[in-house]
Parts: structure tokens; sequence; C-alpha cells
């Protein structure tokens, strides 16, 4: 548990469609976490962490960009069996290094696998970076 605090998160989903770019500063601005997901079963998805990584930062351009908080999620690991993945979690694991060490979580949605983790860790997170801001 956290501190024992009440926590109410405020979700965007953007699905990383384009329509959602020219909202990117009244969705950002003010964020204390950002969750990157894509799919375990697309290479596509995986490929655009970066693009979404970076246009986020543009958007809520927050004070230290280098230490702020992202977690990713590679989704979708249920379907088929995990026989038509395609991104391997070691090559999500090396991204995630890559962009200073961002937690990495294997989920199904639908099925709730490693769901409640991610979100503390996403809460975790956003406390942490709130806590600095406040310093």
């Amino acid at each position: 548990l956290i501190k024992s605090v009440l926590l109410f998160y405020q979700i965007w989903d953007t699905a990383g469609q384009e329509r959602f770019q020219s909202l990117g500063v009244a969705f950002y601005r003010g964020a204390d976490c950002c969750v990157l997901v894509y799919d375990v079963n697309s290479m596509k998805s995986f490929d655009n962490l970066n693009n979404w990584r970076e246009e986020f930062l543009i958007q809520a351009s927050p004070s230290d960009p280098e230490n702020f908080p992202f977690v990713v999620l590679g989704n979708k690991i249920d379907v088929d069996s995990g026989n038509s993945r395609v991104v391997s979690e070691k090559k999500a694991r090396a991204w995630c290094a890559s962009k200073g060490n961002i937690p990495y979580f294997e989920t199904s949605a639908k099925e709730g696998i490693n769901v409640e983790e991610a979100f503390q860790c996403i809460a975790k997170n956003a406390l942490k970076s709130g806590e600095e801001e406040e310093m």
C-alpha cells in the first residue's frame, strides 16, 4: 500500500491517434506520470514508443524532462496464447533501460494480468514526482 493515501487517477487514453495530438497541451500539462502502452503483437506500436515519449515531453514540457516518470506497459500478452507475439520482453526491457530505466510491465487488460502491479508503480512514480515538484 502507498502511505495510506487516497489517490484519484485521471487517465487520458489517446490511443496514439493523430487526431488527439492538438489536444496534447491541455491533456498533458501538469501530469505527474506518463504511461506508454504498446501491443506486444505489433512491432509498429512498439516502434511508436519513441514518438509518443518525445511528443509527451514536448507537449507537457515538464521542468525536468530527463527525470520525468514514465511507465511502459507491453499489453495483450493473452492474445493467441502468446504465439502471435512479435516484441520480446528482452527487447522492451532494453528500450526501457536505454531511456533511463523506465519501469516495465507485461500486461493483459482483458485478463487483468499485472494491471494492479502496474498501477501501483504508476501511483508511486506520480507521488514521487509531485513531492519533488513541491521541494
